[in-house]
């Protein structure tokens, strides 16, 4: 189990090691779309972090316990901006839906 972990997060470190290089696109998700060319192109195999990666889906709603209890803390600032907020949930549940219904479309011809 090591192994895969060590994999993992060494992709992980490499995403957050481009962000600090001064890439605007968050380290975890540099990491993780490297760890997925990394597999397409066969340098890791899924064998090799297949079942550490089960084990963080897993076990992923303890790493929500933080911004939940966030969420508790600033619920002033939130009641002050629940204007904005919501129309930003609303914009971007409408773009979302359009984009993936046309993504849909084109893949379905």
């Amino acid at each position: 189990m090591s192994r895969g972990l060590a994999i993992i997060f060494g992709f992980l470190f490499l995403g957050e090691l481009i962000e600090s290089l001064g890439v605007p696109v968050p380290g975890s998700v540099l990491g993780m779309v490297l760890l997925t060319l990394a597999l397409i192109s066969g340098i890791v195999k899924l064998g090799d972090v297949e079942k550490e990666a089960e084990f963080l889906v897993k076990n992923m709603s303890v790493m929500f316990i933080p911004p939940g209890v966030g969420i508790i803390l600033y619920t002033g600032m939130l009641k002050e901006n629940a204007i904005a907020i919501t129309v930003g949930l609303v914009l971007s549940f409408i773009i979302t839906l359009f984009v993936t219904a046309k993504t849909v479309e084109v893949l379905r011809k």
